[in-house]
């Protein structure tokens, strides 16, 4: 009897591992998104600077991998329970963001707008570009010092 109560109680905890498992998940698949974000804008921030050469088809497929990014439904990236109160060590995601949505969503489409307006220039003109991507750089910055932390 004591075995069948083990199990039992085992098998009781599964659902729960793997939920917790499928938010890590989650949390990964986010960060996973944001990687690929910031390695085009990485891309673009060296050719401004001038760390790398500037070249317009190169800026305007950047430019094009982030527009693309921005048509992709990320709902399911920030599950409840995702938080870094949630998850320490694992996000920065700050409670903020499930706790402000109409603010999240604000910042989500002035971070897109900035994507569109980048996208109209990135290979025409280093000047242009540099100034589309300060203008993107601050709608990153505004959702982050708003909604992540500094720190894990």
């Amino acid at each position: 009897m004591r075995k069948v109560l083990l199990l039992t109680a085992a098998l009781a905890t599964l659902p729960a591992a793997s939920f917790a498992a499928d938010l890590e998940g989650v949390v990964e698949a986010r960060r996973g998104f944001y990687d690929l974000l910031g390695a085009n804008m990485g891309a673009l921030v060296s050719m401004v600077k001038g760390e790398t050469e500037y070249e317009g088809a190169a800026a305007q497929s950047y430019a094009d991998n982030m527009l693309l990014l921005t048509k992709y439904n990320m709902g399911h990236l920030y599950a409840p329970g995702t938080s870094n109160a949630d998850m320490p060590g694992k996000t920065r995601a700050l409670p903020a963001i499930w706790e402000n949505g109409a603010g999240v969503q604000e910042k989500g489409m002035a971070f897109v707008k900035a994507v569109e307006a980048l996208n109209e220039v990135a290979g025409m003109d280093k000047a242009d570009l540099g100034k589309a991507v300060q203008t993107l750089g601050g709608t990153c910055k505004s959702c982050h010092d708003d909604f992540r932390a500094k720190d894990f």
